[in-house]
């Protein structure tokens, strides 16, 4: 819906919405703690494979009703491509939690809305701008002061963990193509279904009995996963981009606490400078969108559906 004079949705209280991102950061958090704490008990596809498993059981029920509806066989086909690629890029995002430190995990995930950007460029035709180019150019040089290649040896979870990231890039940006035609439910209920079959293979060859436990644990990941996606919706309908944005990279700070005080986990300044790096170049681009999409006065017709 659109106000009456102009293209710019009404929010809330900035303060509302800028909680609600508070709570989804600590929820990701607390995900990212827990699968840190079991990745050491359970190999990484199996437990990525055991959290879906709850996130399906907890996705079914609401979208049933969609369900029963039915969809063509394109959308089918586009959601299953958008599942087995989160798959791999969940597999790998659980190999780098169990291998990592938790904060080098979250600053190397922080790069995926630069390959957003590509990929918009790529597939959706939108205009790759100097500012753009620039911004991608600063997010790989915080990547490599993370990395520090010829310092060190790079590691089976570095490289897990950037693989992964444009993985997570490219399911978004097919999520942004299905959201005009379906339901979120939907898009969400079938991303759990189709994640959830591309997981099970690897989850089978490499299968071990997990404990009580550690299924308990992996049940409460998804509880905080699926918490964490309705408050940071919440979050977004509340407040600008731009309020919340920054918010969100206060989960790098989260997960270096965490990570030492829970995991013994010594704070890096590389990872932390090269995580800065990034951030700026990330929030360096929602800003000039920001700005762009304010000038705007029609929008398109998909945007109010």
């Amino acid at each position: 819906m659109t106000t009456p004079d102009n293209t710019q949705p009404q929010y809330g209280a900035p303060w509302i919405g800028i909680a609600w991102m508070l709570t989804t950061g600590f929820l990701f958090v607390g995900v990212t703690g827990i699968v840190r704490y079991v990745g050491s008990n359970i190999p990484a596809p199996e437990a990525a494979f055991i959290r879906y498993i709850f996130g399906l059981g907890i996705m079914l029920p609401l979208m049933w009703p969609a369900l029963r509806r039915g969809f063509s066989a394109k959308s089918l086909a586009i959601f299953g491509l958008r599942g087995f690629t989160h798959a791999l890029g969940v597999a790998l995002w659980f190999y780098a939690m169990a291998n990592i430190p938790i904060a080098e995990v979250t600053a190397i995930g922080y790069t995926s809305p630069i390959y957003i950007t590509l990929g918009a460029a790529l597939f959706f035709g939108e205009r790759l701008a100097l500012r753009r180019i620039m911004a991608v150019v600063v997010a790989f040089g915080g990547a490599m002061i993370i990395l520090r290649p010829g310092l060190q040896e790079i590691s089976s979870g570095q490289i897990a963990q950037l693989v992964s990231a444009p993985l997570f890039a490219v399911s978004y940006l097919i999520a942004k193509k299905l959201a005009m035609e379906q339901s979120p439910t939907l898009v969400v209920g079938m991303l759990s279904i189709f994640v959830t079959i591309g997981l099970a293979p690897l989850a089978w060859s490499v299968w071990i009995t997990p404990a009580l436990s550690d299924i308990m644990w992996l049940g409460l990941v998804a509880v905080f996963a699926t918490a964490g996606h309705f408050t940071m919706t919440k979050a977004l309908k509340a407040a600008p981009l731009m309020v919340i944005q920054p918010v969100t990279f206060l989960q790098l700070v989260w997960a270096t606490l965490l990570g030492a005080i829970v995991f013994g986990e010594a704070a890096d300044i590389y990872v932390l400078t090269g995580g800065g790096v990034i951030i700026a170049s990330v929030s360096f681009i929602s800003y000039r969108e920001w700005r762009l999409s304010r000038r705007a006065r029609t929008p398109p017709a998909e945007a109010t559906r």
